[in-house]
């Protein structure tokens, strides 16, 4: 039997295909929504001295409250992609945000170190990581089958570019108000101001809207809601401790978090006034890190699509052990040239270990690649988590950060080595 194709008459209107797939439009809609709650990343290091200063607080206690607000940012992380995949991803994103705005607004309020905790530790930490870069790995698995490293590197580059923003806003509030509590205010109105896009323009599925998954050959099903989530999530990690590369991707994502959110962001501004530079200008620095993490993590993702990912890895690890141990003799009252070459390359390094580190769990896990990312992403912020306490009580110990420094530049090293020998292959589906 022949087909002939008619060419279409006055009558018949010719189909029109979207020129633009709607996978990017649900993109583009994530990285606005992880832009928006970049907010709460922004502040915790503006914090320290304001809290220090009006509360007699030491850093040690401001740090232990950061320190579990980065912890449940990471171990929420994986129950919150088991919850994505039972009720959708709009109604948890959109209960985060809720959560993290009033975790934030609260702690105008607070009197005691024990408010901090549960504010911005408890409430924060578990809203936070209800929408952490598993939220960006469960919608590029769902959206896109193709560029798959571009589009982690810019959905992770959001966190980034939303420190662009509120970092040079956040500390021009502290500075100028003389008083910390606007800025928290801040932070929850922008949290509350993302929930509206999330819930109206956010979609769980292609299915939903009848398309298929970007560059995929066939129409993909949207698959049964999956009930269990919080036992799926332990099932996945009690099958992925026994193999080989989750510890050495764990492993090497908790070095990533040590030297850079409970390090570098964290510490670098306190560390930085220590030398006599403004908050202001420590805090600008901070957010021409985000400039560059942009364009670091964006690249990462396109050289991802191309290159080993393992070897990626060691060579971002390396050149960031290698930046840190020349940090201590680069701070200064002012800044200077060196500094700022430190600031644009550490920036280019800061988060272009997640589209390698995503791709080696996919290579590796398969369909539960983004519940195992959940768990090495746990073990990043718990780096970060035991670092921003560690470098408070170092800060109140010897006097200076100094030592902090040093030690996350040798771990960096460690990681370079662990990321090379991650084994080729995967193990497929790791849930029975």
């Amino acid at each position: 039997m022949t087909q002939t194709t008619e060419a279409p008459t006055a009558q018949q209107e010719p189909v029109r295909r979207p020129r633009i797939h709607r996978a990017w439009f649900v993109a583009a809609v994530t990285f606005v929504t992880i832009v928006g709650a970049a907010a709460f990343r922004s502040l915790p290091g503006l914090l320290i001295d304001p809290l220090h200063a009006e509360f007699g607080w030491s850093r040690g206690t401001i740090g232990a409250a950061v320190s579990l607000n980065l912890a449940l940012y990471g171990l929420t992380a994986p129950f919150a992609a088991a919850l994505m995949d039972r009720f959708g991803i709009r109604r948890v994103v959109a209960a985060a945000l809720t959560v993290i705005a009033i975790g934030s607004g609260l702690t105008v309020w607070m009197t005691a170190a024990w408010q901090l905790w549960l504010c911005w530790g408890l409430l924060v930490g578990l809203g936070s990581g209800s929408m952490a870069l598993a939220f960006a790995a469960t919608v590029t698995n769902r959206w896109f089958t193709e560029r798959r490293g571009l589009v982690s590197g810019i959905l992770t580059a959001g966190s980034a570019s939303g420190q662009l923003i509120f970092l040079p806003l956040l500390s021009w509030m502290l500075e100028h108000d003389h008083d910390w509590r606007p800025a928290a205010v801040t932070v929850s109105l922008a949290a509350l101001a993302v929930v509206p896009f999330v819930w109206l323009l956010l979609r769980d599925h292609p299915a939903d809207v009848g398309a298929k998954p970007y560059g995929a050959p066939a129409f993909v099903p949207k698959p049964a809601p999956v009930t269990g989530a919080a036992r799926r999530a332990l099932t996945v990690l009690f099958s992925a401790v026994r193999t080989g590369p989750f510890w050495l991707l764990a492993g090497t994502f908790a070095i990533c978090g040590a030297s850079t959110n409970g390090l570098i962001q964290t510490h670098f501004v306190p560390a930085a006034h220590d030398h006599g530079m403004p908050v202001t200008a420590a805090a600008s620095l901070l957010a021409v890190i985000g400039v560059f993490d942009v364009v670091g993590t964006i690249a990462s993702g396109w050289f991802t699509d191309r290159f080993s990912p393992r070897r990626l890895l060691a060579v971002y690890y390396a050149l960031r052990g290698v930046s840190l141990l020349f940090l201590p003799m680069l701070l200064a009252p002012s800044v200077h040239p060196p500094m700022i070459f430190f600031i644009v390359f550490y920036g280019l390094d800061w988060v272009a270990t997640v589209p390698p580190t995503l791709a080696l769990c996919r290579e590796q896990y398969g369909e539960d690649s983004a519940i195992v990312f959940g768990w090495v992403l746990a073990s990043h912020q718990v780096g970060a988590a035991v670092v921003a306490g560690l470098g408070g009580v170092a800060r109140d110990v010897f006097g200076s950060y100094d030592m902090v420094w040093y030690a996350s530049g040798a771990l960096c090293a460690v990681a370079a080595l662990m990321a090379l020998v991650i084994r080729r292959g995967g193990v497929g589906r790791v849930a029975v």
